[in-house]
């Protein structure tokens, strides 16, 4: 006996079979001909606007299944923000500088990176910038994310880079810049400047030693707090730093113990008993 035929079952035109290797680029290409994000922008003018800043990626390869993850949730957000009645634009972006790009653009360049001046590399990291910015940007349109894909803001705009200075001056108006002394960590390797999240330290044991500094000569802040001052002594744990220290500071508000030479502490201490 045929039991499916004594079933009551629907009867559909969909397949079986998903085939979404296929079908997906389909449905994607139907988004573009009908400029489906475009009517929801459309749509969505006069609504309440709820806006997602796009923390951008490096444009510097491929994406893996960070940036998936990534643009996958964020799509997510905008989208139910939309049918909640929101109108809820996504401009995505990329960030175009810094070392990521720079390394890998060495890297390939290999020997020949000794014979290009500073401008020559900086064009190169340009190009290739620009290279993975629209492999990512298709890669990210494959995932089905909606966005304004045509116009997005890349740091390497020079309007982006004109913003940005404005912005600058305005700090700088209203006095919030200033100069001063701050180190600098430096990659000997890459040639380049490093920001602190991007050095890991490796766990290492310095001996500690004890420098001596005399005290400078006329100083009655410090005559008050300590009669007859001889020497201030400073423990470093690092003892690499040491031939390069000049002086050590002492603030007026601290605890500080005083200690005399050996001598008049023996001395002192046979009279009190």
């Amino acid at each position: 006996m045929d039991y499916k035929s004594t079933l009551n079952l629907p009867k559909t035109d969909f397949p079986m079979k998903a085939n979404l290797p296929q079908r997906e680029p389909e449905l994607l290409a139907w988004w573009d001909q009908v400029r489906l994000y475009a009517r929801i922008q459309e749509a969505g003018k006069g609504r309440p606007r709820y806006l997602l800043h796009d923390g951008p990626p490096y444009a510097n390869g491929r994406i893996h299944i960070g940036h998936a993850l990534n643009k996958i949730l964020k799509d997510i957000i905008v989208k139910s923000k939309t049918m909640a009645g929101f109108h809820a634009p996504y401009v995505p972006g990329w960030d175009c500088h810094g070392l990521p790009i720079e390394h890998q653009v060495l890297k390939d360049l290999g020997e020949k990176k000794h014979a290009l001046d500073a401008m020559a590399i900086r064009k190169l990291c340009r190009q290739y910038a620009d290279k993975f910015q629209n492999i990512q940007r298709e890669e990210f349109q494959r995932l089905g994310v909606l966005g304004d894909w045509e116009n997005p803001y890349l740091t390497m705009h020079p309007a982006y880079e004109a913003t940005i200075v404005r912005e600058f001056g305005k700090f700088v108006e209203r006095g919030g810049v200033y100069k001063g002394l701050k180190p600098v960590l430096w990659c000997t390797q890459d040639q380049t400047a490093l920001a602190e999240a991007e050095v890991e330290y490796e766990d290492h044991v310095s001996p500690s030693i004890y420098v001596k500094f005399p005290v400078a000569g006329g100083s009655t802040a410090v005559a008050a707090k300590f009669p007859r001052p001889e020497a201030a002594a400073e423990s470093d744990p690092a003892s690499g730093r040491a031939p390069s220290a000049r002086a050590a500071a002492v603030d007026r508000g601290a605890r500080r113990t005083a200690r005399r030479r050996r001598r008049h502490h023996s001395r002192r201490a046979g009279r009190t008993r």
